[in-house]
């Protein structure tokens, strides 16, 4: 923008500037421009909530400031102009003090990695400043974060948090924090919060010097304030420049190769008459640039209410703030987005008025919808016209979506829109519109219309209408689930019109309308302990370690670090080739892109170095390919520009030239694997033994399941920050590295091998992790190496931040599998032998995968299966090398051991929670098929918890009542199922250093990383504890005097991985050992101290200690005994869950969740991460698809088709309770791991799931008629992972509501 100054304010601080690339984004400014670093990048896709902010803005007419909340990554620099920007940090921080909701965050434990935080912040204060005079509804506070991904907390604390806002809250509903205690009066608890007053903290400020700043107008960016200015500037635009209308760039989001091909920028946000809503007898007009939340606001003040309802199911609300209707609906015209907006207002016979050189033209939606593309044209939308409807009993409008997510940011499968007139079951007049269903717009099914009109409603009329319907839904080649797409279409007809067949006429839109649904969200849980602790301030429910930091944004992630004037960035140019030589690396035109400064491949690696970017036990994996790239997404270069937009650019203009000449066929299955003989060698140490004979237990069974076959697909890890590291140039050939990683001590190792230099010469800082669940372990080594290797080379230090498209395509993920096994079983369902054949995607390079064959079988030991045998094969292919993520192996085992049961179950006609009771071991089985890690029989806890959770789930009593449900219901089928989980974990060496300084506060080490999972709160409680044992006077607050700091690879060695849920255990024992060695050493003085005065503190301890030269730091390496380092966790899930036959939509009613925690070191740490991970393993079973193309190109690349569970697809109803059990005397202080064995009991959901499309298909077949059965039933299928809405449908029937008609028509 040049010519006049752009000004706004930040936080009350001023900002002009005078010259900024207009297609600069506001979060660009504040993250490289300001000290604002809670606005995170997640995304940038307005799709994860990270980047929020609130934008205050000043109406001069009414004199009022109007705030909401927007997508910083999408909204332009310029288009602020005037404007108050608020982050977090401008909410409250650490010098003016945390706003109630940073501290309420904080207190109910809703923060782990951090990362989200500070935006979930902002999308509440959003929902508190723009509430009613009543204040928020429980309601509104839950949908108010609807908009946001959390990947660490499975939402429940964040929405406890948010509720505790809500004026009709019921107080006691919320879960655990740290406000109040159990037994505590409504009163006292409320008192207890901290306090919130919105007259107090609402006050988002709006500085005077902002009133009178006027539009800027620059020759790159414009703002018209009428629509003769905006013909003026359209006509006088030069016939080749390409024009950018702007209203609030939400558009960006989806399509993105928008990003800087546009010589002017206009916008229309300001342009009056494309912002008034009209309302009078004939109707309803909104002017194309009204944002759709204002256009909600104005539909529910109207008939349209139903349309209003619908669109707040579309995007986020934060996107709704910002995106105009026009610009909907113009990306709907010109470039097929899947629009509902287009949708609703195709069946609401809807007008539009465009601007088209000196005239206004008037047109029909649907001929508008039709017209030539309008993006890069001359003509602009003006305005939207709705006619009025009379309001009469005849009158009949619905709408309709079936999305991934109810509310949450999701696009639909398909939508619909009906506008009937319906007289005693005759059609007088009908308006039909449907979209999103992968054509190349939405439509009018007009034949349809015509067919239907004058007919009076009957079955065959309904069933003529569908199969109609089914011809004229066609979506485009490459459409995914288009079979589905057009089953959800003649479901959506089915469910308007078919009421009125049943009801003479009457309808509200939609089948089995007799059973409401529970609301939006209900939660609670507990923490039963059977004793006291005794090991205070250990065991207690502490806040995590920097929560309220987190929650302002304060935090400081590897991105945060301030940037240094010289400071380069780096973007990876990968291969999208399974198998080829890579002949050459150019750009797009042979023009270097702007701000390039370097492209470094394996070339450039030094001479005595090696090109290595990763290495396990199982090898090193390179850092580029050479000559031939493996893979597709393979790294094969490294862009080094000035900003990382010009690198990300620049990596997107790359031309790399292939040749597949007298190569092999990549290996692209495991099926081409075995053909081929490509395996990676399993170490007898990681390849576990049979137990008991086969055969024999073969012989022994009455029935048996021969050859059954299935497969369980991939998982993205999707942590909130990408993979990032940050190298800077030392002096004397060193260097230091900030990477965001679970694995700095290996990270340091590798980066060394690379330059080829001496490990001391290499330093790696790691402070906290914006999520890793084993992506950032191996998977973060070479984005920091090729960081390190860029500003060694170029003598500059260098960020790479990698963006979300090129993470996912290079993270690898979890390991898919093909799964094949025998089982022999009696008539009562006691199995007897289980023969097992696993084919294991690892990928290109070994990475961790030869441990997934131990992995596996140890959470599928958990029932006795008589006798056990397996061939388990690690396959060596042509796609990504893929890694461990949260639970790795152990999640597939324990549900290929579910899916047999399950198997087993269905052949004998059995429920399966009788065939898994028959099965669960006795401690004697346990013995045989677990060994020494079986531990004492007290140990052996799961029979008490299956028992325990029969009890307080009413698991009988519901099972009942499903029973009850799904016979009184056609559409609605609901399922229960009931898992257990045993889950081996192993402890190992991890250091830890306490230093007692001189003012007696304390600084703590440990090789451990604070991942989100709390390790430094609970090391902070064990080293609180560790010291108190010199008893001194208030020594019990000696908590508030300790600080863990981050992690340091040349001042802390051998600190290994964080992974495998036992690395805070472990790090907690480090520094126990480390506080009793101090102890020791205080003890001499603290003795004479008590001789002469009988009481000391601890201040006066640690002055006497220094005085007398007292060694007060201490190191440790924790070294587990190799007897009992291993160990089993138990668990018991139970989840009811609601499938809609018509959709597939499958609703989580409700989930029970029992684990053994021995005794928790801190409740309200490992209640989060049992939640996080239920949530998480939610996610793999049932939504998250991360598959390959022909290619291995990981299709997947964003928010758009990668979707991670939300508020609004977690249980609605979430009971959790963590038993302390007794006393474990090899654990640390009796406690036991709880970060990945809670995802395995996701499998509840998957099964329960299993159950309902069971009864579904039971259904089915008792609709049967003569002629054919198109959908094949029965009980015996397979469910795949993910169960998604279309594999769910596709197994209820996708011609089910035909066959349903057809059954009525012949009499059934």
């Amino acid at each position: 923008m040049e010519g006049k100054d752009l000004e706004f304010a930040v936080n009350g601080e001023r900002f002009k500037v005078n010259s900024v690339d207009p297609s600069t984004t506001l979060l660009d400014f504040l993250r490289l421009n300001t000290p604002f670093k809670s606005v995170k990048l997640g995304c940038g896709e307005g799709g994860c909530g990270a980047c929020l902010v609130m934008l205050s803005k000043y109406d001069p007419e009414s004199d009022q400031v109007k705030e909401h909340s927007i997508n910083s990554c999408l909204t332009l620099l310029c288009s602020v102009n005037g404007c108050s920007i608020t982050t977090s940090e401008g909410l409250g921080n650490t010098k003016k003090g945390f706003h109630p909701i940073h501290s309420r965050f904080a207190g109910f434990h809703a923060s782990q990695c951090g990362f989200c935080t500070p935006g979930m912040c902002i999308s509440l204060y959003s929902a508190l400043s723009n509430s009613s005079g009543g204040g928020l509804t429980v309601s509104e506070a839950e949908k108010s974060i609807a908009g946001n991904l959390c990947r660490c907390t499975g939402y429940r604390p964040i929405v406890d948090a948010c509720k505790s806002f809500a004026a009709d809250v019921d107080i006691e509903d919320l879960g655990l924090n740290s406000f109040w205690k159990k037994g505590d009066s409504k009163e006292a608890m409320l008192k207890s919060l901290p306090p919130y007053n919105p007259k107090e903290h609402l006050v988002t400020t709006f500085p005077e010097f902002l009133k009178n700043v006027h539009n800027g107008l620059g020759y790159r960016w414009t703002t018209p304030c009428s629509v003769t200015e905006l013909r003026t500037i359209m006509e006088s635009a030069n016939a080749g420049d390409s024009l950018k209308l702007v209203v609030g760039n939400t558009g960006t989001g989806y399509y993105k190769d928008d990003e800087g091909r546009f010589d002017r920028y206009v916008d229309i946000s300001r342009v009056p008459e494309m912002l008034t809503i009209k309302r009078d007898e004939n109707g309803i007009e909104i002017g194309a640039s009204v944002t759709i939340s204002n256009v909600i606001d104005a539909l529910k003040e109207s008939n349209f209410k139903k349309m209003a309802a619908h669109m707040e199911k579309i995007g986020n609300r934060s996107i709704r703030n910002s995106a105009s209707i026009g610009g909907n609906l113009v990306m709907a015209q010109s470039r097929k987005f899947p629009s509902d907006i287009a949708t609703l207002l195709l069946a609401a016979d809807a007008s539009v008025h465009v601007l088209n050189g000196g005239k206004i033209e008037k047109a029909k939606l649907h001929e508008f919808l039709d017209s030539p593309p309008m993006v890069d044209s001359r003509r602009v939308l003006l305005k939207v016209e709705i006619p009025a409807w009379t309001d009469d009993a005849e009158l009949l409008f619905e709408t309709y979506r079936a999305a991934p997510r109810s509310i949450g940011n999701a696009l639909p499968y398909v939508s619909a829109a009906f506008f009937a007139r319906v007289s005693h079951q005759m059609v007088d007049e009908c308006l039909l519109a449907f979209g999103s269903y992968g054509g190349d717009r939405s439509i009018r099914a007009t034949e349809v219309e015509r067919f239907l009109t004058g007919k009076s409603l009957s079955y065959r009329v309904l069933h003529e209408a569908m199969g109609l319907l089914r011809g004229i839904i066609a979506p485009g080649k490459d459409t995914s689930h288009p079979e589905y797409r057009k089953a959800l279409a003649v479901g959506f007809l089915f469910e308007f019109f078919y009421p009125l067949i049943d009801n003479n006429g009457r309808s509200n839109g939609h089948v089995d309308p007799t059973e409401s649904l529970l609301p939006f969200l209900s939660s609670s849980q507990q923490v039963v302990e059977s004793d006291e602790f005794h090991f205070q301030p250990v065991g207690e429910a502490v806040v995590k370690v920097g929560a309220a930091l987190q929650a302002s944004g304060e935090a400081v992630f590897v991105d945060d670090i301030p940037t240094l004037p010289d400071c380069l960035h780096g973007a990876f140019i990968y291969s999208t080739e399974p198998l080829a030589k890579i002949k050459s690396i150019s750009f797009s035109g042979n023009l270097t892109p702007t701000g390039v400064f370097a492209v470094l491949t394996f070339k450039d690696v030094p001479i005595q170095g090696q090109n290595i970017g990763s290495k396990t036990v199982f090898g090193p994996g390179p850092l580029f390919a050479d000559e031939l790239t493996r893979c597709a997404g393979q790294r094969i270069a490294l862009v080094v520009a000035d900003t990382q937009k010009h690198a990300d650019r620049a990596a997107k203009l790359a031309v790399v030239e292939y040749d597949t000449n007298n190569l092999e066929e990549p290996i692209l299955t495991v099926e081409d694997a075995v053909k081929r003989s490509s395996f990676f060698d399993v170490h007898p140490m990681f390849y576990p033994e049979p137990v008991g004979d086969v055969l024999e237990g073969m012989q022994e069974a009455d029935r048996k399941i021969l050859l059954a076959e299935f497969r369980l697909g991939s998982q993205y890890f999707f942590y909130m920050e990408p993979q990032t590291a940050l190298a800077l140039p030392d002096e004397d050939n060193c260097v230091k590295v900030f990477s965001s990683s679970q694995a700095p001590e290996y990270v340091h190792s590798v980066i060394a091998t690379c330059l080829g230099i001496p490990e001391h010469n290499v330093r790696v800082i790691t402070r906290r992790v914006g999520g890793g669940f084993g992506g950032k372990a191996i998977k973060s080594m070479p984005v920091a190496t090729a960081c390190a290797l860029a500003a060694h080379k170029l003598h500059r230090p260098v960020k790479i931040y990698l963006n979300r498209k090129t993470d996912m395509i290079m993270a690898g993920g979890r390991h898919p599998m093909k799964v094949t096994y025998n089982v022999g079983f009696g008539s009562d369902g006691k199995v007897t032998a289980l023969e097992l054949t696993m084919l294991i995607d690892a990928g290109t390079e070994p990475d961790v995968s030869p441990i997934l064959p131990r992995n596996i079988m140890g959470p599928l030991r958990k029932y006795d299966w008589g006798a056990l045998s397996f061939d388990v094969k690690v396959c060596k292919t042509n796609l990504p090398s893929r890694t461990a993520m949260r639970a790795p192996g152990e999640v597939q085992g324990s549900y290929i051991a579910e899916a047999i049961i399950e198997n087993v179950a269905s052949s004998l006609q059995m429920e399966a929670d009788e065939v898994r009771k028959i099965n669960l071991h006795s401690y004697d089985s346990l013995r045989k098929f677990y060994k020494h890690i079986s531990g004492e029989a007290e140990d052996y806890t799961l029979p008490l918890l299956w028992d325990k959770l029969e009890i307080s789930s009413e698991f009988e009593k519901r099972g009942e009542m499903v029973k009850e449900f799904n016979m009184r219901n056609v559409w609605r089928k609901r399922g229960i199922s009931r898992v257990p989980i045993v889950h081996q974990v192993m402890q190992r060496p991890t250091p830890g250093r306490v230093s007692i300084l001189g003012d007696g506060s304390v600084v703590v080490e440990v090789g451990g990383i604070e991942i989100g999972q709390g390790l430094w709160t609970k090391v902070k409680q064990m080293v609180a504890y560790g010291l108190g044992l010199t008893k001194c006077t208030g020594s019990d607050e000696l908590i508030e005097r300790i600080r863990v700091v981050q992690a340091d690879t040349l001042g802390l060695i051998q600190g290994g991985f964080t992974a495998g849920s036992t690395t805070s255990e472990n790090s907690c024992e480090a520094v126990r050992l480390c506080c009793v060695t101090l102890v020791e050493r205080l003890k001499p003085t603290m003795d004479q101290m008590m001789e002469k005065s009988g009481s000391v503190t601890w201040y006066m301890l640690i002055q006497q200690a220094y005085a007398q030269s007292v060694n007060l730091s201490a190191s440790a390496l924790f070294t587990p005994e190799f007897s009992s380092m291993e160990y089993l966790n138990y668990g018991v899930g139970v989840s009811e869950v609601e499938v809609d036959i018509i959709t597939g939509k499958t609703e989580i009613l409700r989930s029970d969740i029992i684990y053994d925690c021995g005794k928790s070191l801190n409740p309200a740490v490992d209640l989060g991460q049992v939640e996080g991970a239920f949530v998480q393993g939610i996610g793999f079973f049932m939504m998250e698809e991360y598959t390959t193309d022909e290619k291995g190109l990981v299709v997947q690349q964003g928010t758009w088709d990668y979707k991670i569970p939300t508020v609004d697809t977690i249980p609605k109803q979430f009971y959790v309770e963590i038993v302390n059990t007794g006393h474990h005397k090899n654990r640390v202080l009796s406690s036991k791991a709880s970060g990945e064995p809670p995802l395995l009991l996701a499998a509840s959901v998957h099964c329960a799931t299993r159950s309902a499309i069971s009864e579904a298909r039971k259904q089915s077949l008792s609709w049967n008629c003569n002629d054919g059965n198109r959908d094949v039933s029965g009980t015996d299928f397979e469910l795949p992972v993910p169960a998604t809405m279309p594999v769910v449908k596709g197994l209820c029937g996708l011609y089910s509501v035909e066959k349903y008609l057809e059954g009525k028509i012949c009499g059934k």
